[in-house]
């Protein structure tokens, strides 16, 4: 009975729950656009990815170009001042050049001579002309440098070999003896420099160049002035010296 009553139960249960025949137009589009959505959403995924990755190469090769570009425009702008120098000291003609090195030269002479003066002459007027000697070619001096540099020249920053023969022999005598040999060299000297800032102050081929040798030569005739008084004291000064020992000697004998 109860085998019964179970295949009865049985066939209600499959009268009740119909069975399923083949899905419909509408139930087959779902389904496919389930089964190709997900594919779909990767694909979409990867080329999302790949857009990204290409914009941020991009950026970044745009980044690195304008700090290439920037670094070019740095450079560029510091190069300018020496290529300017450059420039400059090709358009120097070749004779002002000289002229330049020989005055730095020369003014530097001076001073340390000067300089040399002022401790060692025996005459206050030695003195007083080498202290005029340190003023007023240190004042030239700086004049020059400005000068060079402007027009990209280097000037010389230490004495010529005959120079530094001449301040090693004043640098041994004293007194008197200093006080001729150093006036005897001013006044050689002095007529030198007036002559070549003449000729420089008539030909030089630089406009600033020509107006400091113009504006120089007044200076430098009026030191060439008080070299030669400075030098007719020193000559006195030693026959002084000379005619007080002679005169000792004669009382002594």
């Amino acid at each position: 009975m109860f085998a019964r009553g179970g295949m009865a139960a049985s066939r209600v249960s499959e009268r009740r729950t119909p069975r399923r025949g083949p899905p419909s137009g509408l139930e087959e589009s779902i389904m496919s656009h389930h089964r190709f959505s997900l594919p779909a959403a990767r694909l979409a995924g990867v080329v999302s990815f790949c857009f990204a990755a290409a914009v941020c190469t991009q950026a970044g090769a745009a980044g690195k170009a304008n700090e290439h570009n920037a670094n070019s425009v740095g450079t560029t702008a510091a190069a300018a001042p020496a290529a300017g120098a450059m420039s400059a000291n090709a358009a120097v003609a070749a004779s002002d050049r000289k002229f330049m090195e020989e005055a730095a030269r020369g003014g530097m002479a001076e001073v340390k001579l000067g300089q040399l003066a002022a401790e060692k002459a025996g005459s206050n007027q030695v003195k007083q002309f080498g202290q005029r000697m340190v003023d007023d070619h240190s004042k030239a001096n700086d004049q020059l440098k400005q000068i060079a540099s402007s027009k990209g020249v280097a000037l010389p920053t230490e004495l010529d070999k005959s120079t530094q023969r001449e301040y090693d022999k004043l640098s041994k005598l004293s007194g008197a003896d200093f006080d001729r040999e150093y006036m005897k060299h001013m006044v050689s000297d002095h007529k030198k420099d007036v002559g070549d800032f003449k000729k420089e102050a008539g030909k030089a081929k630089d406009a600033d160049l020509k107006q400091f040798a113009a504006s120089t030569v007044p200076t430098l005739e009026e030191h060439l002035n008080l070299a030669k008084a400075a030098e007719q004291v020193a000559k006195n000064e030693g026959k002084t010296q000379t005619s007080s020992r002679t005169s000792t000697n004669k009382t002594g004998t």
